[in-house]
């Protein structure tokens, strides 16, 4: 039995709600747009609020739940991960890539449960916005927006129906393995000298995403516009013209393409002004 097959036997799904474990727009919890946004908005609105509150305050240590959090979105990242390449990968080496990113029968009802999981698992993660707060650490728009646009994103692709985006998904979830390892791990008290390469994942996270949006949207626009192709096999032989269809959407990659690109400079400008100019400096004070 595989590991999807020995999750799904182990989960009462016919005395659960279908609307728990597939996505229903009005009856799934957060699955649409007069939910979600005053969601989103409450917590960057409680996130500043709990800043000006502890302004004055002690930090709250709360190292016990905050190892917990951690642990939980390790543990729960790694085996969503394992559960979806599983499913996915396997026929994606069989079809090809195109095939990975827009075939429209990866959106199965088991990987359909795993994209909800996993867009739940973005609220979850709000939460280390709160830690940072109580505790006083350093806040960056980076962290609030990155937290508040990828939940969104989530639901874009769970609204849409993008089959494809369990590449983006996957890679975000092994770097999520590492990331709130590497948390859990230094609150304990351990020093982990690979922090660095985490930013350095994540900015290679969004530099992938991008090709696989471009290349998606290449291959639909020289499906839908015949008239494109001659010009596009000119600059990206590889599409696979004449073929249709692609459960993916215009719409969905226009904010996609946006978002991921607003996260690589604001990756590229953070590991710059962390880890470039730093080490400038101690040179120099050297």
């Amino acid at each position: 039995m595989s590991l999807s097959d020995l999750l799904v036997a182990s989960l009462p799904l016919q005395y659960i709600p279908s609307s728990l474990h597939s996505f229903q727009a009005g009856k799934t919890p957060l699955s649409t747009l007069p939910v979600v946004l005053p969601v989103l908005a409450g917590y960057v609105a409680t996130v500043f609020t709990l800043r000006e509150v502890m302004r004055n305050r002690e930090p709250i240590r709360l190292n016990t739940l905050f190892r917990a959090h951690n642990a939980i979105l390790t543990l729960g990242s790694g085996l969503l991960l394992a559960l979806m390449l599983e499913d996915a990968l396997p026929k994606t080496l069989n079809h090809g890539i195109l095939y990975g990113m827009c075939g429209r029968s990866i959106w199965t009802p088991k990987m359909e449960l795993y994209y909800l999981i996993n867009y739940y698992f973005k609220y979850l993660e709000l939460l280390d916005t709160v830690f940072i707060a109580l505790r006083k650490k350093p806040l960056t728009f980076l962290h609030v927006y990155h937290h508040t646009a990828t939940a969104f994103l989530c639901w874009v692709g769970l609204h849409e129906h993008i089959s494809g985006a369990w590449l983006a998904i996957t890679i975000n979830l092994t770097v999520h393995v590492f990331m709130y390892y590497y948390y859990w791990a230094t609150a304990g008290g351990q020093r982990i000298w690979w922090k660095r390469y985490l930013t350095q994942m994540q900015i290679g996270q969004f530099i992938v995403d991008l090709a696989f949006i471009c290349y998606a949207v290449g291959y639909m626009l020289s499906n839908d516009f015949s008239f494109l192709a001659p010009f596009a096999s000119r600059i990206w032989p590889a599409l696979p013209y004449g073929q249709t269809g692609c459960a993916a959407t215009y719409r969905s990659a226009a904010f996609a393409a946006p978002v991921a690109t607003s996260y690589l400079l604001l990756f590229v400008r953070f590991y710059v002004q962390t880890y470039t100019k730093r080490r400038g400096i101690k040179g120099k004070s050297e």
